[in-house]
């Protein structure tokens, strides 16, 4: 699930295969980014030295809210709005905020973007954009537009990159070895079509660093976070393997041959000793990439 998981931005456009029903999602982003926390917490850790006692914090493409809440959590002065496509996500965010006493500085905005960022009230000391911003056709002028809504000394936070999630050991006893290396490649096809897909699509150079300077931004710094839950996982990593996978099986179903698919149910198969939902092998391990930049004037 290397280019899914949270991300969390809607569009309106229907494509055969490539369009995401993030509202149907919404358990497992949830899911995900409960799961991630750790590596969320080490990340925003990092982002506090840099950004200090922001005013006000946008999470860009929020979905659920989870790293929203978390963000002010982190940030505990800040008022933080979480921005995002779909109204039923952001009644999830809502909610948690509510249940995590943080609702009092806590607010929403519904829209596409980047446009719905002009509806701000004012300008952010800090923008996080996590596994949003490549669902975006104009990956470069979504930048632009998040750069504008900075303040003088605000920091832009893009999550992108990193490595694909890797549950399973290469070899797991059942099919063919190496299942989520082919699972990988497929969803980078997917990925392609994907973005070629959205409205106004623009195919840059992945150099971001090089885009956040172009939109006017100072790089201020690039780094890598790591998820590693190591076998035996706790239930709720099971749950989000079993999700991931079972998307995947949906997903691409057609495309896997007869052995692969026939491991795939193997692994979904709760009543299956070698499924997800028993193996003692089963592990997390991931690395997200975070990007930011400061605005200078």
């Amino acid at each position: 699930m290397a280019h899914e998981h949270q991300h969390q931005h809607t569009h309106d456009h229907q494509h055969e295969h490539t369009d995401i029903d993030w509202a149907e999602m919404a358990p497992l982003l949830q899911a995900q980014a409960e799961l991630y926390t750790p590596l969320h917490e080490h990340a925003l850790a990092w982002l506090g030295k840099k950004q200090t006692e922001p005013g006000l914090i946008v999470d860009a493409g929020s979905g659920p809210g989870v790293v929203s809440c978390l963000l002010a959590d982190a940030f505990p002065g800040a008022r933080v709005v979480a921005v995002d496509g779909s109204e039923p996500l952001l009644e999830m965010a809502r909610a948690r905020a509510e249940r995590l006493g943080v609702a009092d500085r806590f607010g929403t905005l519904t829209g596409e973007l980047p446009d719905t960022m002009g509806d701000l009230e004012y300008p952010a000391d800090l923008i996080w954009a996590s596994q949003s911003l490549h669902h975006l056709g104009d990956q470069r002028a979504a930048i632009a537009a998040y750069a504008e809504r900075l303040v003088s000394g605000g920091t832009l936070a893009l999550v992108e990159g990193g490595l694909p999630t890797r549950f399973l050991p290469r070899d797991i006893g059942i099919g063919r070895p190496g299942l989520q290396a082919r699972i990988d490649a497929m969803q980078e096809e997917w990925f392609t079509e994907m973005r070629a897909a959205l409205p106004g699509s623009v195919a840059v150079v992945e150099d971001w660093p090089a885009l956040l300077t172009a939109a006017g931004l100072k790089p201020s710094g690039t780094r890598s976070f790591l998820l590693d839950l190591p076998a035996p996982t706790p239930d709720r990593a099971r749950t989000v393997a079993a999700a991931t996978l079972s998307r995947i099986r949906e997903r691409f179903g057609d495309t896997f041959d007869a052995t692969d698919r026939a491991t795939l149910d193997r692994l979904l198969d709760p009543d299956d000793k070698a499924s997800v939902h028993h193996r003692t092998d089963l592990f997390v391990l991931a690395a997200r990439t975070v990007h930011t930049a400061v605005r200078s004037g």
